[in-house]
């Protein structure tokens, strides 16, 4: 286990868990102060009253949950989302409906899941030519289907 501060914004926020000893992550809520209508095709900028710290090794990203996105076509837009470890504002995840139908959430809502993952960062090294593979340059499917 990696130990993360978590802060609530407001005494009312509720800390998120594990739902079961399996889950990756835990579920974020919304934290509104009133029910947002999000209509078809649009996203919106959900608050969930929550910021955290952990080490520069780690990053945290906010993905959907597959029950939105199976049942109601609702999605993190930016997925995954990035919560960078020297970041400590609220997280808020922009939520999209890919549906045909308006999608109301209501404060306490569970809108996305917060995986903890590892960072390993890179370092670069300028070069003139790149090692030659079979693929090459080819993308986007060039290698079938």
């Amino acid at each position: 286990m990696v130990k993360v501060l978590i802060k609530k914004l407001d005494p009312a926020v509720k800390l998120p868990e594990y739902e079961t000893d399996g889950a990756s992550g835990v579920d974020l809520r919304a934290f509104i102060k009133a029910p947002i209508n999000i209509k078809p095709k649009t996203s919106f900028l959900i608050p969930t009253g929550l910021s955290v710290a952990f080490s520069n090794d780690y990053e945290i990203q906010i993905r959907p949950r597959s029950g939105l996105a199976a049942k109601n076509n609702i999605t993190v837009l930016n997925t995954p989302g990035t919560v960078d470890s020297d970041y400590r504002g609220e997280i808020k995840v922009i939520i999209f409906n890919h549906g045909e139908a308006d999608f109301n959430i209501n404060s306490g809502d569970r809108i996305a899941q917060m995986i903890l993952t590892p960072v390993v960062k890179m370092k670069f090294e300028e070069t003139k030519d790149l090692p030659e593979t079979i693929r090459g340059k080819g993308g986007f499917g060039s290698t079938g289907k």
